[in-house]
């Protein structure tokens, strides 16, 4: 009589495990490709997720050394405006090489009383090669006034965007204006007579008019502890306190600076600028950090004050 072996229920034998492992194996060919393309697809779908929350960013993540540094990710070239275009006393355009981010957005700049434009040209492929299109203009005659200096810088981003060798790398809706001394008070002037603009930076501005309230573009007020041209009791600080609380705002202090500090490279204020441009004209808030919270004061500022966290 043969014995039989005893019945395989309720044993964990499995009855075809050759079968088996050749099934899992072809679970695993035909699902991981899947796998893989999902996670390439929510990769892709939150990169396009960002650029769409905002087209506008331009070069990579910033650090302190990035918008420290003397030149930015980009490499810039120049070109030349002659006198002769009208509105203002022509001057250089500074502007990315490379047109592979799209389009950047512009920024004028003004000297100051008896200035050219060689006393603020520093500032020009500083700013361009972090992503602007920028422009750096001599005025109609070295004695003009605040006011006529912002007929200027107005004029000069018209040139830029309408008529330049540039324009079309110009986003004619984010636009800028920055000048120092009489150029700065015409900066203000600038921005209270274009609300359209993005932002305004004056540098030891000067100008009579003290209330600036009907300001409605993010200005960034930087003044210098030592100007005895434009001392900050009477000037930068009335300014800054005049435009209105509700305004995205800052006013910067230099520590132990004159009225001149903004006509030589000076990395506070290059800092400063850059990330406010870039916060406001490109809405790009990676910048955010380096103006909120606000800097400390410290050996190169005397005082800051702003109304963060910023709109």
């Amino acid at each position: 009589m043969r014995t039989r072996a005893p019945p395989l229920q309720g044993r964990n034998v499995p009855l075809f495990p050759c079968r088996i492992e050749v099934y899992n194996a072809v679970q695993l060919r035909t699902l991981l490709p899947l796998a893989l393309s999902l996670v390439l697809a929510t990769g892709t779908s939150q990169a396009t997720a960002q650029a769409a929350a905002n087209p506008y960013e331009r070069g990579p993540a910033p650090t302190v050394a990035s918008i420290e540094a003397s030149r930015g990710p980009f490499a810039v070239s120049e070109t030349t405006v002659s006198s002769l275009v009208g509105g203002f006393g022509g001057g250089t355009i500074y502007y990315p090489t490379s047109t592979a981010s799209g389009t950047f957005g512009a920024v004028a700049i003004s000297p100051g009383y008896t200035g050219t434009q060689a006393t603020i040209s520093w500032l020009g492929p500083r700013l361009a090669s972090q992503g602007f299109v920028v422009i750096t203009i001599d005025t109609n005659s070295i004695f003009d006034q605040p006011d006529s200096r912002a007929s200027q810088l107005l004029a000069a981003l018209d040139y830029v965007t309408q008529q330049s060798t540039v324009r079309t790398r110009v986003d004619a809706t984010r636009l800028g204006v920055m000048g120092h001394s009489m150029g700065g008070g015409g900066s203000l002037r600038a921005a209270s007579q274009r609300p359209a603009l993005q932002a305004a930076i004056p540098l030891t501005g000067w100008h009579t008019t003290k209330n600036w309230s009907s300001v409605r573009v993010p200005t960034l007020v930087i003044g210098a502890e030592n100007d005895s041209i434009a001392p900050v009791a009477s000037h930068s600080e009335p300014f800054y306190t005049s435009l209105p609380s509700t305004l995205d705002k800052a006013y910067l202090e230099l520590n132990n600076a004159s009225h001149l500090a903004p006509i030589s490279s000076n990395t506070t204020i290059a800092k400063y600028s850059i990330s406010w441009l870039k916060r406001f004209i490109d809405n790009d808030t990676r910048y955010e950090q380096f103006l909120c919270p606000p800097p400390a004061r410290s050996t190169l500022i005397e005082e800051y004050r702003d109304t963060c966290p910023h709109s």
